[in-house]
């Protein structure tokens, strides 16, 4: 029984294998180093980037939002997607409220607030414009009042942003919208200095993140960009006070992101940009660009163009701004994790049967049978397996009894008797093998996939990208925190995974057979904490593992 013993202890860690994996992903694997932004004085430039304006006291008090956004004129900005406005003062995007998406589950919940203004508790917000290594030079900064022409901005109507800095410069700036996220800006300078300039456009996005909402996160938050065709992420806690990372690439973007909002800066002027990510006071961060010298001959206009997303990270609109605004690898805003090559087609099937069904719920509970279907053979096999190794346990135990001191022969006897009952003892491991990219990926798809948030199934579940809330403290109105915090959800998918068990082969070592009687009630108090579409689709795979292990059992007369 040696071989089976090493087989039941290999199925066995390969079980908290994979749930240590799903669990401690996060702290084990950190995602790859950042992606991004500048520090002028660190590049050709030798002036700062500006940050604040002089009306902006960082040690005051903060503000509600509302007082924040009615300190400064603006330029309202709408479309079917989001709200908010644009700061005149300093051109600053400052103002993002996203139309589609609340805050939590309550209908009359305020909508997300993306982009936040400076004096508020969190402040984050993307500014642009154009340097100098010439201090004479008077240039838009955050304290610029730029002379607005059109009051509101939507996707038929741009806005210009015109500023004259009264010794032969004139700055012009448009900025559009589409439907959805994204914004462009070009900036143009007309020079009638009577002599050539040179000036550096340049870009930044600043914030103050909530630090202890992602840490917590089960997904990447902080900061990531693609450059260079290489996918860069980096965790708030990767840089220390004052520590800067910084990169050279021709195209790409760079930004925040959250579990399903992010804001990002997309250069594609096909010019060598630097790129820097800061940790400026260790609670403020800032990535930034700073583009290639443009001379500006006199009598002459220069521009430069550059794109500007703030919104959710709706998959299918991120895969159409790649395709059709050339964004290298720009659905990897999203953490899709590992598993790429499954978790996308996974939300993109997920999404097709919602579609048709009109319920991610029944969704996913399809999408697990389809799974089922797909590895109906392979499991027909390994079900076909360990029937007949059920089916053998009197004589295996026959052999223990009569061979138990003797390892070497009654290793050699029972392989002797798999062979003649033509029984491969480890491909009952199979199936779960398979199940264990499977899970991860489903796992991935229901944290990541904003499709999914809040999106409701029957009965007492309203979001299934969160743990079941009907749990055993709620039920028994005991104030319990943690310990039965499990949902009705996890204790039958536990029920189910302990049936399924009982169909297997026992092992015949008491101190695994204990083991594997403790595996149902270790996944009902892990899984509680998972998102519910996990455990739907977890509890009905299991069912349709028990039906088909069952008749399969019947048929081998077990």
């Amino acid at each position: 029984m040696e071989e089976e013993n090493n087989n039941n202890k290999g199925l066995f860690w390969a079980i908290i294998l994979s749930a240590g994996i799903i669990m401690l992903s996060n702290y084990l694997f950190p995602a790859p180093k950042p992606a991004p932004a500048p520090k002028a004085e660190e590049t050709a430039v030798t002036q700062n980037i500006p940050l604040t304006s002089s009306e902006e006291n960082t040690t005051a008090q903060p503000l509600p939002v509302e007082q924040a956004l009615n300190q400064n004129q603006r330029i309202a900005i709408s479309n079917n997607a989001l709200t908010g406005s644009i700061r005149v003062k300093g051109a600053r995007f400052d103002d993002i409220l996203l139309e589609k998406y609340k805050q939590t589950l309550d209908p009359d919940s305020p909508n997300i607030e993306l982009l936040t203004p400076t004096q508020t508790a969190h402040p984050y917000y993307a500014q642009f414009g154009w340097l100098s290594n010439d201090n004479s030079l008077r240039l838009p900064d955050p304290d610029t009042l730029w002379k607005a022409k059109g009051k509101e901005l939507t996707p038929s109507t741009p806005i210009t942003l015109e500023w004259n800095n009264g010794n032969g410069l004139r700055f012009i700036r448009t900025i559009s919208v589409d439907e959805n996220y994204m914004f462009s800006i070009t900036d143009s300078v007309e020079n009638n200095t009577g002599s050539a300039i040179t000036l550096f456009p340049y870009g930044l996005i600043t914030r103050t993140p909530d630090l202890k909402s992602s840490a917590t996160s089960v997904v990447h938050e902080g900061i990531s960009g693609v450059i260079d065709d290489t996918l860069h992420e980096l965790k708030y806690d990767a840089l220390e006070e004052g520590e800067s990372k910084s990169y050279t690439t021709a195209g790409g973007w760079a930004g925040f992101s959250d579990r399903y909002w992010f804001s990002a800066f997309i250069l594609n002027n096909g010019q060598s940009n630097k790129i820097k990510i800061t940790n400026t006071n260790g609670k403020t961060y800032q990535v930034d660009y700073l583009g290639q010298a443009t001379t500006i001959a006199a009598g002459s206009v220069a521009s430069n163009s550059v794109r500007f997303f703030s919104g959710a990270k709706e998959i299918k609109l991120l895969d159409k701004y790649a395709k059709t605004l050339g964004i290298p690898k720009f659905d990897l805003a999203v953490d899709f994790g590992w598993y790429y090559f499954l978790t996308k087609p996974f939300f993109y099937i997920l999404d097709f049967l919602y579609n048709l069904i009109g319920n991610m719920g029944w969704a996913i509970l399809l999408f697990a049978a389809l799974l089922r279907l797909a590895m109906f053979p392979v499991a027909g096999k390994s079900y076909e397996s360990m029937s007949k190794m059920k089916k053998l346990q009197p004589k295996l135990k026959t052999l223990q009894e009569r061979y138990g001191e003797d390892k070497i022969k009654l290793q050699q006897e029972t392989m002797e008797l798999y062979r003649k009952e033509k029984i491969n003892p480890a491909a009952g491991c199979l199936p779960l093998l398979i199940q264990i990219p499977v899970f991860f990926s489903l796992y991935k798809v229901l944290n990541i996939a904003i499709e999914i948030r809040q999106a409701p199934f029957i009965g007492w579940i309203k979001d299934l990208s969160a743990p079941d809330p009907l749990t055993l403290s709620v039920i028994t109105h005991l104030p319990v925190p943690g310990l039965l915090d499990i949902g009705v959800w996890p204790i039958i998918m536990g029920l189910t995974m302990y049936i399924q068990q009982k169909l297997n082969p026992a092992p015949t070592n008491k101190d695994q057979a204990r083991m594997f009687a403790l595996l149902p009630l270790v996944f009902t108090f892990m899984l509680g904490h998972f998102a519910s579409g996990l455990v739907i689709y977890w509890t009905l795979s299991n069912i349709l593992s028990i039906i088909q292990q069952k008749a399969i059992m019947r048929k081998n007369g077990v």
